[in-house]
């Protein structure tokens, strides 16, 4: 792609951004240190692209004012810190139960609790993975410049929108509140999530695991949306064992299948080494830097 305009950004500016350039036309979120920036950037420019920024009462309100937008075909976004992502962790797993395409970004802190708001810190990533409760699967990426805040975030909308789930950004405050130089295209050909329609009224819309067409509100479609156990075209179930276990597995299996595009694993001369250090966002640079100097010095 093209180099379109190279820009001096905040680590925050760079994601929101990375937001608009994807389509993000509706973002709910409540301020929290290192996040701000983000909601403040958007409350600036959504507004002159027709697009509604909100300031909700709190993080659970945020989400799901977002759930909400997407189900009438928004692009949607949230942005919080390690506190926030606990508070919406319930809504977290009714959007993946839902299939509801959305992002969510969490700039994190030290915690735990409260924590020490301008302190970086990687710790929420157990959270990313396993926050909400019962069986699932999840995505997430983890920006390491200011570079990936705008490039992740964008790949984030377009994974959402692709395979129909939420898909959290994991930036932490020293990614977030640096500046460096962002190049960012001319243009973007964003992905846009595949709809149903009245003449496939009937068919599946729910539970496919090459991902079915979504039925959003205000389309003359009949759709049943709900975060209990249901069947492909949205009906509940809760009584039976075996709906329970298709449930999971189709909802899993959506994610599981596609592992090997969602993967991304940078890994350099690890041939022979004696030492392995793994490390994800901005540790994963720093693990870079340490295995730079410890070549240079002989050492593997």
């Amino acid at each position: 792609t093209m180099t379109g305009d190279r820009r001096f950004l905040q680590g925050n500016i760079a994601c929101a951004e990375g937001a608009l350039a994807a389509g993000c036309r509706f973002f709910a979120g409540y301020p929290i240190t290192p996040a701000t920036e983000i909601a403040e950037h958007l409350a600036q420019q959504l507004p002159l692209k027709e697009g509604v920024f909100i300031q909700m009462e709190d993080e659970i309100a945020s989400i799901g004012a977002i759930i909400g937008a997407s189900w009438t075909g928004a692009k949607v976004m949230t942005a919080t810190s390690g506190p926030g992502l606990s508070l919406m962790q319930e809504n977290i797993g009714y959007a993946i139960g839902t299939e509801t395409p959305c992002v969510i970004v969490d700039v994190q802190r030290g915690g735990p609790s409260t924590g020490i708001p301008a302190v970086p810190s990687q710790s929420d990533m157990v959270q990313a993975a396993r926050g909400s409760h019962g069986d699932y699967e999840s995505i997430a990426f983890a920006p390491s410049s200011a570079q990936e805040m705008f490039d992740l975030t964008v790949r984030a909308f377009d994974t959402a929108e692709r395979m129909r789930t939420p898909v959290l950004l994991m930036a932490d405050a020293a990614v977030g509140h640096m500046r460096e130089i962002v190049e960012m295209p001319v243009q973007l050909n964003p992905v846009e999530r595949k709809l149903a329609t009245i003449e496939d009224n009937g068919a599946p819309r729910f539970l496919d695991e090459q991902v079915a067409p979504m039925p959003i509100f205000g389309r003359g479609l009949k759709a049943h949306v709900t975060g209990s156990c249901h069947d492909e075209v949205g009906m509940r179930n809760v009584v039976d064992a075996e709906a329970l276990d298709h449930y999971v597995r189709r909802l899993s299996g959506k994610i599981r299948n596609a592992r090997a595009e969602l993967v991304d694993v940078q890994a350099g001369d690890t041939e022979d080494a004696e030492i392995l250090l793994v490390g994800w966002g901005l540790v994963g640079r720093a693990a870079q830097a340490i295995a730079t100097q410890a070549r240079l010095a002989g050492r593997r």
